[in-house]
């Protein structure tokens, strides 16, 4: 039925749990920053975050729906005191400050197994993800799934996110993807099954853990759905849709 199989990353193969307002997490960021000769209090670093952040969100965007990206907010902070950090010290303090915001980061048990299925039964598998680089490239090397996807599409790289139907337009333009023959498999239904309706394209809704609303509450935009957030479960489903 499918030839190509769209994930989502966060919370649909890997299980993830962050905390970005402990106050340890901007004390260390701060210090961090100081022993690079940027001076902050945790408390400056983490208003003055937000402050860009939000200011960034707000920015004009041709897309409906636009992503900020991480590293230029971490290379901000860094010049307003003076300093022009290179792009091997950004990487280095997104990595520090993911790391102190993880409580959970782990693939779900047959995540990796599932990918390696639908390859050897000649599909292609495409990542599309709401994320950072910074971070995200760096776990997905970590838990090894990298290699296993003939696409990644990150969407800090490209300025906008899920649900924006340009957001799949540009995973179908460069790789040539014909929307017909794509499923989209993602956990959260505000992002990737909208995106996926707006894009055309069937959609796969897995419920876990990180999924918003109600695991009885069964999405009716979802072509297929796996309700008891199984990684097994939802790899039995999508064999039985390659073609």
């Amino acid at each position: 039925m499918y030839r190509n199989f769209i994930f989502d990353l966060y919370g649909t193969l890997v299980d993830i749990h962050t905390n970005e307002y402990k106050p340890s997490l901007w004390k260390k960021m701060a210090l961090f920053y100081s022993f690079q000769g940027a001076a902050y209090t945790g408390k400056e670093l983490r208003c003055r975050y937000r402050q860009l952040e939000t200011a960034a969100r707000k920015a004009p965007s041709p897309y409906a729906y636009p992503e900020i990206c991480a590293a230029d907010i971490f290379r901000i902070l860094y010049a307003e005191k003076g300093i022009q950090p290179s792009e091997s010290l950004l990487t280095a303090t997104g990595q520090f400050f993911r790391i102190e915001s993880l409580h959970t980061l782990q693939c779900y048990p047959a995540s990796i197994d599932t990918l390696q299925k639908l390859h050897a039964n000649g599909c292609g598998v495409y990542l599309l993800s709401n994320a950072q680089r910074i971070f995200t490239e760096y776990e997905l090397r970590s838990l090894g799934l990298w290699e296993l996807f003939d696409g990644i599409l990150i969407s800090s790289d490209e300025g906008c996110c899920k649900p924006d139907p340009a957001f799949f337009r540009i995973l179908f333009d460069r790789y040539g993807l014909n929307p017909a023959d794509c499923l989209m498999i993602g956990n959260e239904r505000t992002s990737d099954l909208a995106g996926a309706v707006a894009a055309g394209i069937d959609c796969c809704y897995l419920h876990t853990a990180t999924s918003s609303g109600s695991a009885g509450d069964t999405p009716e935009e979802a072509r297929f759905t796996v309700m008891d957030g199984d990684s097994y479960s939802l790899q039995k489903l999508l064999l039985t849709l390659t073609g």
